[in-house]
């Protein structure tokens, strides 16, 4: 079954060359696509999306302001922000508002649809410098303690290439185990680090130099 989602990007050309060669993947299906994001919560309403890939500048509305109109009525679908280059202080403020994680324009359709299937999955791309913020912004997070988190060998290894931003797709690719297997993994790590995201994940993993 396809991931479905919607895009908003005010780049009319840039939008209309993704959509059609993600519509050309067989994991992923653009279900609407828009210049603007002032009526997103209706699209959204309407179309329910898996996922949704936002542009951060847009006119009318911003991205981040969407992203908190969305959550707020929407709080299962997943956003992925979209952004010509790593704006850290703007892609922090839409994870805070409610975005699982970000990719860059210049990232490859490849890479993009491997992104949407895995945000849908639980997965989250973010940088190492996004999850730090992440870290102080929680005080919760500095104040945990180093109490042992049991993680097993190979629960470290996957919590390794979370922090490093690898998808599910690759993560197994590189521990030879099926995608499955690996989704299993996360839920045990979130479950034993007490999260229900990949980016609380990282910022614990960070905090408490769980990974190399």
């Amino acid at each position: 079954m396809k991931v479905s989602f919607l895009m908003f990007e005010d780049n009319n050309e840039l939008r209309e060359a993704l959509v059609t060669a993600l519509n050309e993947k067989d994991e992923v299906v653009c279900i609407g696509n828009y210049d603007n994001a002032i009526h997103a919560t209706q699209h959204v309403k309407e179309l329910k999306p898996d996922v949704i890939l936002m542009d951060i500048d847009m006119p009318g509305i911003n991205g981040i302001e969407a992203v908190k109109q969305i959550k707020s009525q929407h709080v299962n679908v997943e956003i992925i922000m979209f952004t010509v280059f790593d704006e850290n202080d703007k892609v922090f403020d839409a994870i805070c508002a409610g975005a699982t994680g970000y990719l860059l324009k210049n990232s490859s359709t490849e890479k993009i649809a491997e992104s949407i299937v895995d945000v849908a999955n639980g997965g989250a791309p973010m940088s190492a410098t996004i999850a730090r913020k992440i870290l102080f912004q929680f005080p919760q997070f500095k104040t945990a303690g180093k109490e042992k988190f049991n993680l097993s060998n190979r629960e470290v290894e996957i919590l390794n290439y979370l922090v490093k931003g690898k998808s599910y797709k690759t993560i197994a690719q590189l521990c030879f185990i099926s995608h499955d297997t690996v989704r299993t993994h996360i839920k045990h790590i979130y479950e034993k680090l007490q999260v229900h995201s990949a980016p609380e994940a990282v910022a614990i993993a960070m905090e408490h130099r769980l990974v190399n």
